[in-house]
């Protein structure tokens, strides 16, 4: 077969294969292009959801009229010249394939305006390669493009266009994106002769937060500032309470472009693993600013990707920025409310069933008795004191390898707790702690508490579940990890690259408490592994640190699971429900919520507390109406 040369046509429609996916990815190049130009002020309209029409209006620097032809023509661009340029973008787009992609699957009209010319000029194409000669026309400085009848001669790829309604919901998250990231720049949408969004233009970027996303998220929402080592990181962490089914709330943009990458991603769920209820979706607003040149904005043709040159110190500086921000979280901070999170249909109402009593019942397959977990309420019960229970230290004792439960338990165990005698203390309104004072239980399940600003529910399991866990972690991480060698070697089976990289990674997997030789091309021996985690499956955890590290260079799998165990022992060492608390008790829970780093969930991303504030109660009741 012969070799032949394209046309300049099907060059353009097999590039608008890549650039151009829907309407929605016309509308994202066309407003880069005008916030490139330097537009305050940008119109969208719609027909059909992008389909019949799409039309963007800026009133950025314009083109003059002998570059309009150029600006149809693939790899013309005004924003890079030469190496330089590319390695140090400061620009949205850059490639110059956007304008002419879309003119070989439309009908294109642009009409520009620069100020220092008497009449805008307008040129048009039919889906050729060839445009009629640039006319006058009426318009005021800056540029609009008209694009109709998107596809209408690639009919394969018009099949595969959504219906109006998808189409245009995609077109309208690509200018909230886009409006998040500029603040400073006024965006209205039309939609079939119908205005569905107008945006002013905002001095403070919380308004144009607040006017995205809803009150709500920005009360409730926790900034985050951070710079270090030529990375700043700003924005707004949504409250764990406020999670989504859908991860359709979340806009992360670096140097201004708005971005979809794995390393960001990773670090954002470890932020979150311990405080976000399984299968929910956090919300949040953050834009990472470093250096141009350490970071490739080239590896994906629509540009939503992105490569970091030094990706571990990206996601490590994002994980505790964000890890630091949720922990630093307590009851009473400023912004951060409990509010009810909607999680699907609630458990049913009323007194929780006792549950048989079993003295001795293993904890996790692992021998530790569990203590207090699931047993009957005696008939007249005594409780030790909140964070003191025996049996848990025992189980920790074990864990660290010392018999002494004295030795094992942290110094916050053996905070003294009030007289039982003593009752509550006096409820100063200018004095009160941030969750009041203790009233009573209901249901023995929930404490309720008088606070400053209304009434406080707190579930005592999932509260001190929190507290437990917290104060268990920095136990472990005071220790480290304790690797225990395996009675029986296990030998592993694995591909030549992982056996490689186990060699190579050696040192990071003797961290993570395990010790692998190689004992073949494609064999691997597990002679130790964590002792906290005997009794799993410990060469599949293997397998999955190695497939980590392979994709991105470090893994949280290890991790993760220590932290499932120790989930495991706190959930079994707390107080149940069922079990009747004194106020001294209570009051000492509440105090212990105050001082622990994300004691709004338990470990399982179930909130701990609730607020109803006085207006709340006033509407319950009808007052003042």
């Amino acid at each position: 077969m012969a070799i032949a040369k394209l046309s300049e046509q099907l060059i353009n429609q097999i590039a608008a294969g890549e650039v151009i996916e829907r309407p929605a990815s016309v509308v994202k190049e066309l407003l880069e292009n005008a916030l490139d130009a330097g537009a305050t002020r940008v119109d969208v309209r719609l027909e059909q959801g992008g389909i019949r029409l799409i039309q963007i209006s800026d009133n950025g620097s314009g083109i003059y009229r002998d570059e309009m032809p150029l600006a149809l023509s693939r790899h013309a661009t005004s924003k890079i010249a030469c190496m330089d340029d590319l390695e140090a973008l400061h620009t949205l787009g850059f490639r110059g394939e956007a304008l002419p992609s879309i003119a070989s699957v439309s009908r294109l009209s642009l009409t520009s305006m620069v100020a220092d010319e008497r009449n805008g000029w307008r040129l048009t194409g039919d889906g050729s390669d060839v445009f009629r000669e640039a006319a006058p026309a009426s318009h005021p400085v800056g540029t609009t493009v008209e694009v109709r009848d998107l596809f209408f001669n690639v009919p394969a790829r018009r099949k595969f266009v959504r219906t109006e309604r998808t189409e245009y919901n995609h077109c309208e998250n690509v200018i909230r994106t886009q409006a998040a990231a500029c603040p400073e720049v006024a965006f209205s949408l039309r939609h079939n002769d119908r205005v569905t969004l107008d945006l002013p233009a905002a001095d403070d970027p919380g308004e144009r937060v607040r006017a995205l996303l809803g009150d709500a998220f920005l009360e409730h929402a926790t900034p985050v500032d951070e710079q270090r080592a030529g990375l700043a990181l700003s924005g707004w962490l949504g409250s764990p309470t406020q999670s989504r089914a859908q991860p359709d709330q979340q806009f992360f943009f670096v140097n201004g472009r708005a971005i979809r990458d794995r390393v960001l991603a990773a670090a954002v769920r470890k932020a979150y693993q311990d405080v976000l209820y399984h299968g929910r979706h956090p919300m949040f607003v953050l834009d990472l600013e470093l250096d141009p040149t350490q970071v490739d904005v080239n590896a994906h043709p629509t540009k939503q990707e992105v490569r970091f040159r030094e990706s571990r110190m990206v996601h490590d500086f994002i994980f505790h920025s964000l890890h630091k921000a949720l922990a630093a979280l307590r009851p009473g901070d400023s912004g951060h409310a409990a509010a009810v999170p909607d999680m699907g249909a609630p458990a049913p109402a009323g007194r929780p069933m006792p549950m048989p009593a079993q003295a001795d019942r293993p904890l996790s397959g692992l021998g530790v008795p569990g203590a207090g977990g699931g047993y009957a309420p005696p008939r007249e019960p005594r409780l030790e004191p909140v964070g003191r229970d025996p049996g848990f230290g025992a189980a920790w004792a074990e864990f660290r390898g010392t018999s002494a439960v004295a030795e094992a338990r942290p110094a916050a165990y053996d905070t003294p707790m009030p007289s039982a005698t003593s009752g509550a203390p006096a409820a100063d309104p200018d004095g009160m702690p941030p969750l009041g004072f203790a009233l009573g239980q209901v249901a023995e399940t929930f404490i309720l508490a008088e606070s400053p600003r209304g009434l406080i529910v707190v579930d005592m399991h999932a509260a001190h579940e929190r507290i437990t866990y917290e104060r268990l972690k920095r136990e472990w991480e005071g220790a480290r990890v304790t690797s225990q060698p395996l009675l029986v070697p296990e030998t592993l089976d694995v591909t030549p690259a992982e056996a490689e990289l186990a060699e190579e990674r050696a040192g990071l997997l003797g961290e993570l408490g395990f010790e692998l030789d190689r004992a073949g091309p494609e064999t691997l021996t597990l002679r130790a592994a964590p002792a906290l985690l005997r009794g799993q499956d410990t060469a599949q955890l293997v397998r999955d640190v190695l497939a980590d590290l392979a994709a991105d260079g470090y893994s949280h799998r290890a991790e993760g699971a220590m932290n499932a165990v120790l989930g495991t022992i706190a959930c079994h060492g707390s107080v149940r429900s069922g079990r009747r608390l004194t106020l001294p008790e209570m009051n000492q829970l509440l105090r212990d919520m105050e001082a622990t780093e994300r004691s709004g969930q338990c470990n399982h991303g179930r909130p701990t507390w609730v607020e109803l504030d006085h207006s709340a109660l006033d509407r319950l009741f009808l007052r003042g109406r």
